[in-house]
């Protein structure tokens, strides 16, 4: 007897221990505006600094848990190593898809379960799963199966 084949992604219903993360591929082909809301999330220091920087100049990103060198585009780039860590990044008051969305850019966009994003954003487990397991994608926020 065979083991039987895995379920295409689109039948998989995600749990408290799915990882999700931000799929800026699914930004760029699902939302024109991409850019221009990453633009919006950078500290002021970095808005200024940004303007000499062209449009779509990818950046290495060092994944500090695994080494790995990833290519990102500078705004991203910018967001993750600082904007993103300073502490009024997130606060009491962010809705909660942004407060996700920023949670994720501050963990370098490594897939976090909603399990670890209550931990960060001291909000439900169930209502994080609620949110992001719905048949829309938020700010690009998806599940990772596995293959």
């Amino acid at each position: 007897m065979s083991a039987a084949a895995p379920k295409p992604a689109f039948l998989l219903r995600p749990t408290a221990n799915t990882p999700f993360h931000i799929d800026f591929n699914w930004w760029q082909q699902n939302d024109h505006s991409w850019r221009i809301y990453l633009l919006s999330l950078l500290c002021e220091e970095h808005r200024q600094q940004i303007e000499a920087m062209p449009e779509g100049q990818l950046l290495d990103w060092v994944d500090n848990e695994t080494g790995e060198v990833h290519p990102v585009d500078g705004v991203q780039h910018l967001l993750m190593t600082h904007c993103a860590l300073q502490p009024n990044f997130i606060n009491a008051h962010t809705a909660l898809v942004e407060a996700i969305f920023r949670t994720l850019l501050a963990n370098g966009n490594r897939p976090m379960t909603p399990e670890e994003l209550a931990q960060r954003l001291n909000r439900p487990a169930t209502t994080i799963l609620q949110t992001l397991s719905g048949p829309r994608a938020y700010k690009g926020i998806r599940p990772i199966f596995p293959s």
